[in-house]
């Protein structure tokens, strides 16, 4: 059913960055685009490796993975953030009053996921939150990577109607001004509803879940020109999509939790 697991907080390595709001980053929110970034190919082999880095399989040629990992050599490199909810177990990263919180003080729990949502409710908690995530840009950029995924753009679905979809689309165009000023792409992660704003958001490429499954490769594949990278999680959705997208998208199944080759569970099929 649309929005168990596999629907978002996919991230299952961890990365923390004591002391983020270090000097020059909010400075750097701020900086114009740059006048360029490289964009990843069309319809090219994927692997979706956030749960483990492990060598691409033959044939591959984009590859996203945490960003506590490394880049793989040779590839179109993605950076895999979780960009709008605290990890589990690492609410203490945050400044308590980042922690989104409902009209008692109880902190709003992603159930899935066991994650705290980011509180994006003003211009200066955005603005705190972006300077956070910028210090994890900047560690992509570092490393090698061409592109960042910022996870759970969708948080405000799981909000209890306290963050909007313009609180999303303000926040990520910080992000967005941090990852161009890096030299770096930035995806937007599921939210097919958003799609077409993606302009105006700054973002220029999709990474989606199960778009094959849920029918929804199309309304990302308008809006983002066919650049699309999509992972499924069951053949059910690889059956669905592979006949009509297989050559005008990137897609590829996985196991939910996305463990490397070699580890028991381990699934991973091309079209």
């Amino acid at each position: 059913m649309k929005g168990l697991l596999p629907r978002h907080g996919r991230r299952i390595a961890s990365f923390t960055a004591a002391g983020a709001l270090a000097a020059g980053t909010l400075a750097a929110i701020a900086a114009p685009a740059a006048a360029a970034v490289t964009l990843p190919p069309k319809a090219a082999g994927f692997d979706y490796q956030i749960g483990g880095a492990y060598t691409p399989p033959s044939g591959v040629q984009i590859v996203s993975r945490d960003v506590s990992a490394a880049p793989a050599s040779g590839k179109y490199n993605i950076c895999y953030l979780n960009a709008f909810q605290a990890q589990e177990g690492q609410d203490g990263d945050w400044p308590s009053d980042l922690l989104l919180r409902d009209s008692s003080g109880t902190k709003v729990v992603d159930p899935d996921w066991h994650e705290t949502l980011l509180d994006l409710r003003t211009a200066d908690k955005r603005t705190r939150v972006a300077a956070k995530v910028g210090s994890w840009i900047d560690t992509c950029a570092s490393k090698g990577y061409q592109a960042i995924e910022p996870d759970n753009y969708d948080s405000y679905s799981r909000s209890r109607n306290l963050l909007t979809t313009t609180h999303a689309q303000e926040y990520i165009k910080l992000l967005s001004a941090r990852a161009h000023s890096k030299n770096l792409a930035i995806a937007q992660k599921n939210t097919p509803e958003l799609a077409g704003n993606r302009v105006a958001n700054g973002l220029d490429f999709a990474v989606t879940e199960e778009c094959g499954e849920y029918e929804e490769c199309a309304d990302y594949a308008g809006p983002f020109d066919n650049r699309v990278v999509d992972v499924e999680y069951t053949a059910s959705g690889m059956s669905k999509g592979c006949p009509e997208w297989k050559n005008t998208i990137s897609m590829v199944r996985r196991d939910l939790y996305v463990v490397p080759q070699g580890t028991s569970g381990y699934v991973r099929k091309t079209c």
